[in-house]
């Protein structure tokens, strides 16, 4: 099938990660300056850096429609597109839509339509609504469940504990600016360290871990937006390669193709 991926996050990543390995055409549609901090367990650099891997899987950012559909026919490196939905659509056609983007707030656009079969992960999404299906992407016993008719779980009110740590572990941007100088990820810090800056003003790691995931340099942040995740195990500690909520939702997406019609 021809799968389009909106978003190139972790999650985002893993699926179009499964869905290449079994050998279906998936094309990535992405922003300018996507804001996502696990860089590591996606395929997010790609978008900066001209590629990105990901546990094997090669990533690329092509110049012109024309290289994307080359390397579409090619089939050796997944193409990550930095362009509108509409010619993403247009370019590939595609049987599949999978909007991964994982807006937690953000009331997502109604997609049913621009594919023959379209599936929308992460909360805010109504099955029949936005979108023909909807993949529950909240942990918990329902991470997963095709949802044919109705609404995703709300954004729960606290992040998945690490070392019985939650909320301490992250960082966001207290005001409006431009990201620079970030550590990369997977250092080690130490509380009121300096990781980056933020318009000029330094970020302090708020406890002492491995980097797990921190903005790209250069992108802009509006106020509010994650800009930094701390693993605080000092053994265990996981920021590379595919994470197993993302992988989870992958094998869903996949049971999901089933129901194309």
């Amino acid at each position: 099938m021809k799968v389009l991926i909106r978003g190139s996050g972790d999650v985002a990543s893993a699926v179009a990660h499964r869905l290449f390995s079994l050998g279906h055409r998936v094309l990535i549609q992405e922003v300018g300056q996507p804001v996502y901090t696990r860089r590591g367990m996606a395929f997010t650099d790609a978008v900066f850096e001209g590629k990105a891997d990901l546990q094997g899987v090669l990533a690329k950012r092509p110049s012109t429609s024309p290289d994307v559909e080359r390397m579409l026919v090619c089939g050796r490196a997944i193409p990550v597109f930095v362009g509108s939905l509409d010619d993403a659509l247009g370019i590939l056609h595609p049987d599949v839509l999978v909007d991964a983007r994982m807006y937690k707030r953000k009331l997502p656009e109604a997609q049913r339509g621009l594919a023959p079969l379209t599936i929308g992960l992460g909360p805010n999404f109504i099955a029949g609504e936005h979108a023909d299906l909807v993949i529950e992407t909240a942990w918990g016993e329902q991470l997963g469940k095709v949802l044919h008719y109705g609404p995703s779980l709300p954004l729960a009110g606290e992040p998945r504990p690490i070392a019985g740590l939650t909320r301490e572990r992250f960082v966001e941007s207290p005001y409006a600016g431009v990201f620079s100088a970030p550590v990369a990820i997977g250092a080690w810090v130490s509380a009121g360290e300096q990781v980056a800056l933020l318009n000029e003003q330094p970020i302090l790691a708020p406890i002492s871990g491995y980097v797990r995931g921190i903005c790209h340099a250069g992108v802009h942040l509006e106020k509010g937006v994650r800009l930094l995740e701390i693993d605080p195990r000092s053994e265990g500690a996981h920021f590379s390669g595919l994470g197993e909520r993302p992988q989870r939702i992958a094998a869903a997406v996949v049971s999901a193709l089933a129901f194309k019609h």
